[in-house]
């Protein structure tokens, strides 16, 4: 297990030294921290090192990869700040050929996303949970239109965190951009549940072997 803290950029024991083909790169949401998806892995039984980044910002008890200003509607240049952030730890820790399994949850499942628009060719398999995606262009937009790479989206039907306009601009994006598989978990508010889960598993597992 590695655990780390993106404002250290420091990695904890357990840190992953050799150069595998992949990292899943797990991306807590809004107030958490790099410990809240730890727990997802044994359900999602990935053949993959993995690494947990904490957000740089503080935000209540835990951290965030941006303040929220307009819900659902982030301004474009904190996100992009983030982004950057993280691609500085991939590349500061992680081999060059080494790619990126990006799997975030609410304000990290933005977060996923934003990896996939800025560098499709270090990430493979995006997984977003209860998250959404930005308004703004980004630099690989009109590349994924034409490569489509696989992608999840999950969210809980009763999900009210989320701003129905910014579900609204990723249901609209999404399928432009991505072979998306989409799938909306009825009860399910702002969280994960066991059947998305093993939605999830299924997806990684299928996508990884292509």
């Amino acid at each position: 297990m590695t655990l780390v803290d993106l404002r250290s950029g420091e990695l904890r024991p357990g840190a992953v030294a050799s150069a595998p083909p992949a990292v899943a790169l797990l991306l807590h949401g809004f107030g958490s921290n790099e410990r809240d998806l730890a727990g997802l892995m044994p359900a999602l039984d990935l053949a993959l090192p993995w690494a947990s980044l904490r957000a740089p910002l503080p935000a209540g008890p835990g951290s965030a990869w941006f303040q929220i200003t307009a819900p659902g509607s982030p301004d474009a240049a904190p996100v992009e700040a983030a982004t950057t952030a993280i691609w500085a730890w991939v590349d500061e820790h992680l081999d060059a050929a080494t790619r990126v399994v990006p799997i975030g949850f609410s304000q990290g499942g933005l977060m996923a996303t934003q990896l996939l628009r800025t560098r499709p060719e270090r990430v493979l398999a995006p997984v977003v949970l209860g998250g959404f995606v930005l308004g703004a262009p980004q630099p690989a937009d009109e590349q994924l239109a034409t490569s489509r790479p696989p992608t999840f989206w999950g969210r809980g039907a009763e999900d009210r965190v989320i701003a129905a306009h910014a579900v609204a601009r990723t249901a609209e994006w999404l399928p432009r951009h991505t072979d998306l598989v989409e799938r909306v978990y009825p009860g399910l508010a702002h969280g994960i549940s066991a059947d998305e889960l093993a939605d999830v598993r299924a997806f990684l597992a299928g996508s990884l072997r292509q």
